[in-house]
């Protein structure tokens, strides 16, 4: 499916009932905006919290859920609403000339390309998925070190554009 088609099954999802799925139209809000980046800080901050304390399995959710919540704050500038992963990564992607964070940034996040081999895959969904799938319960350090640099280098892009 194109990213045009599934933007507008997006919003076309986002327009029914009160727990829609997709993409809804709000006001731009930076206050919004504001709250998706305290909770990706938070975030952030988890992913060392759970290394430390023996459940580096959850760095892997924590990580992800970190830039996850910087692409809600970078929509809620732009004025939507997103309740859907894959209709987040798409409305991102069909903007990206906006943000400083590139498309291949983007793949680094979420890549709906990859569909094989899905288990030596280093995009962070993919880590994240592996980590809360399977029966896995420690990143081993060199692993989490790498997902945690990777997750701050596309934290403070992603951040300068949700802060100017």
């Amino acid at each position: 499916m194109s990213t045009d088609d599934k933007l507008k099954k997006c919003l076309k999802e986002g327009e029914k009932g009160e727990r829609h799925k997709g993409l809804r139209k709000i006001e731009k809000s930076n206050i919004l905006a504001k709250g998706y980046l305290d909770k990706a800080i938070h975030n952030f901050r988890a992913m060392s919290d759970f290394q430390r304390i023996g459940y580096s399995d959850w760095s892997a959710s924590a990580s992800f859920y970190c830039l996850y919540h910087c692409l809600l704050a970078l929509l809620a500038k732009e004025g939507y609403e997103s309740r859907n992963q894959s209709c987040t990564f798409a409305l991102v992607e069909s903007m990206i000339e906006k943000f400083s964070i590139t498309k291949e940034e983007l793949k680094e996040i979420f890549d709906k390309d990859v569909t094989e081999d899905l288990q030596h895959s280093e995009k962070i969904l993919d880590v994240r998925e592996n980590m809360q799938y399977s029966i896995k319960t420690t990143l081993e350090q060199e692993e989490f070190m790498k997902l945690k640099e990777k997750t701050k280098r596309l934290f403070d892009k992603l951040r300068k554009d949700i802060e100017r």
